[in-house]
């Protein structure tokens, strides 16, 4: 089977890589001809453990093609993906540009029956707009498939996400689409794979309900852990206690600076903006946004209870992308929290193993970047660790307390043990502990 994916980002490059894995002849089609050159080049423009190996294989076998040509791509597709950007706008609704212009350039293209799959974020009834427009713009009058299939890629976890996933999420009502694309998750199926058919629109609100539901999650223990610090008890109990009932489950249960990333704060946004198009309220989720807004400001008050007022200290901070096994910056935690501390008159030297370059278009010029994370600790006031990093958790605390000029440590993402920390003759708090 021959496939054709729109869009080589984040979401774009990890489909088709990973579908050439499986066998299939796989197309990337980008517009932005560096990115196609230096695909091919074996130059990959995300961080993302374990991809650059598989795209590399599959090139040198000739599965996997990168080209600007999305015409050709098309033509020779049995599926077409669209795996566009869709940020959010000002007004949290996503930007649906890129994937109409995708659209209007794929109906040019269209000869013969295709099943035309989006793979992006998009709201609910995209699906029945794409079959419409599709329809009014076809060159040559042609019989197509409409479907969506939902992304649940975690970075940092995409490859072992799509290559053996909790479920894959099939909408649509044309039952030629569905076969095609049974024969095209096969590979999954073989291993058990649950594999979820419903209505467009179902497939559509699935990703939208999980990723709100998750950063509910998040926020729900985040706001415990705010309540344990007034007790005086420890989260981790709690969290603990609380993840024991299978109907609740342990994952998502760690408290921290509040959600991030390319997914749930544009997810959450995008779910009121539709519920508010069909007249339903979604006061959890707004509360949600609202909330996680406000974790980052408990963050900042919690550094401000360790080393007081923060004109003229130097905070050195470990962590900057959103999560650890990623360069993404969006909706980084680490950004708000920097930028917060620069405002009270700190100034940051903060290090993250593989976020650097993008922390750089991040923050401004009045962040210094170390070279690693005992140059971001030298001479600081207080240590803050905001991204929970593996080489974070390994600390040389006595080259820890040499370096700082005071021995503080903000742990945001609790990967320490107080007792342990405090035991070693520092002051150290961490979130609802």
């Amino acid at each position: 089977m021959k496939i054709a994916v729109i869009g080589t980002g984040y979401v774009g490059l990890v489909t088709g890589a990973c579908f050439s894995e499986f066998g299939v002849d796989v197309t990337c089609v980008d517009n932005d001809t560096t990115k196609i050159d230096k695909l091919r080049n074996g130059s990959i423009p995300i961080y993302e453990p374990g991809l650059d190996s598989i795209v590399e294989r599959n090139v040198r076998e000739g599965r996997l093609h990168f080209t600007t040509d999305l015409a050709a791509a098309v033509a020779s597709a049995q599926v077409v993906f669209f795996a566009v950007g869709t940020p959010p706008k000002d007004d949290g609704s996503p930007d649906m540009s890129f994937y109409q212009q995708a659209a209007k350039d794929v109906a040019a293209a269209m000869g013969d029956y295709k099943v035309l799959v989006t793979k992006s974020t998009v709201p609910v009834g995209t699906g029945k707009w794409l079959r419409e427009f599709i329809t009014n713009n076809l060159a040559i009058p042609t019989d197509f498939g409409v479907a969506s299939n939902p992304e649940f890629l975690r970075e940092g976890a995409a490859i072992e996400d799509f290559m053996r996933p909790d479920r894959v999420v099939i909408g649509s009502d044309d039952a030629k689409a569905i076969e095609i694309m049974k024969e095209l998750y096969r590979p999954l199926h073989l291993i058990e794979t649950p594999i979820v058919f419903t209505s467009l629109e179902a497939a559509e609100l699935i990703k939208y309900a999980a990723n709100a539901f998750l950063a509910t999650k998040i926020t729900f223990i985040n706001e415990i852990a705010n309540l344990c610090d007034a007790i005086g008890c420890d989260v981790h109990d709690v969290a603990r206690g609380m993840g024991m009932d299978n109907r609740i489950g342990r994952k998502f249960l760690h408290p921290g600076p509040g959600y991030g990333g390319s997914c749930f704060p544009k997810d959450t946004r995008a779910l009121t903006t539709v519920a508010d198009q069909f007249g339903v309220e979604t006061r959890i989720v707004d509360a949600v946004i609202e909330a996680n807004e406000r974790q980052r400001d408990a963050m900042l008050a919690k550094i401000e209870s360790l080393v007081g007022d923060l004109e003229g200290k130097k905070i050195g901070v470990l962590g900057l992308s959103f999560k650890p096994e990623t360069d993404d910056m969006r909706e980084s935690p680490a950004v708000d929290v920097i930028k917060m501390m620069a405002a009270k008159g700190a100034s940051v030297c903060a290090y993250d193993p593989v976020a650097m370059i993008e922390a750089r278009k991040c923050l401004d010029h009045s962040v210094e970047f170390a070279a690693d994370e005992y140059g971001a600790i030298r001479d600081a006031d207080a240590l803050v660790i905001v991204t929970e990093w593996n080489q974070f958790r390994a600390l040389d605390m006595e080259r820890v307390k040499q370096l700082l000029k005071t021995p503080k440590i903000a742990d945001l993402r609790n990967i320490y043990e107080p007792d342990d920390i405090r035991a070693l003759g520092f002051e150290y708090i961490g979130v609802g502990r």
